[in-house]
């Protein structure tokens, strides 16, 4: 299977797909893992919104949605990402907006790969491999 990357009501960002979709097999293989049907949605606030509402009943903004249908041993599933919010914690964190990006979409990986942020353990630990997995994709660029 494979990773796809799509848009609603935005444009795609500026990135390297095929580097991107070889750095999140790379992450999910390092689980032991197949990479299934992963399909990464670019979107902004509003879409990300109603999508809250709909599907988990919740009435707020977020950077991403996961939507997980993985098997044990197979990762898929939906990443819904707001480009709007990607960006305004971007400005908030101090950070290059598509490095935020890059950090977003493995968080989602994580995701389907089981890892929780619920607690502040868990939170700990998943932000200890975001940036593993930033540190790693930020190697690929410049080798």
């Amino acid at each position: 299977m494979d990773i796809h990357f799509f848009n609603e009501d935005v444009d795609l960002p500026q990135l390297n797909y095929n580097q991107i979709s070889v750095w999140l097999k790379e992450v999910i293989e390092s689980y032991l893992k197949s990479c299934g049907s992963i399909s990464v949605i670019f979107c902004n606030d509003d879409y990300i919104l109603n999508i809250n509402k709909q599907f988990l009943d919740h009435d707020y903004y977020t950077d991403i949605i996961t939507f997980n249908y993985s098997s044990p041993k197979v990762i898929s599933g939906d990443l819904f990402i707001s480009l709007d919010t990607v960006k305004s914690n971007s400005e908030i964190y101090h950070t290059e907006f598509l490095h935020e990006l890059c950090r977003v979409i493995v968080h989602g990986i994580l995701h389907l790969l089981g890892q929780d942020d619920k607690t502040d353990v868990q939170s700990n630990e998943m932000r200890k491999n975001e940036d593993f997995w930033l540190d790693k994709l930020n190697a690929y660029k410049f080798n």
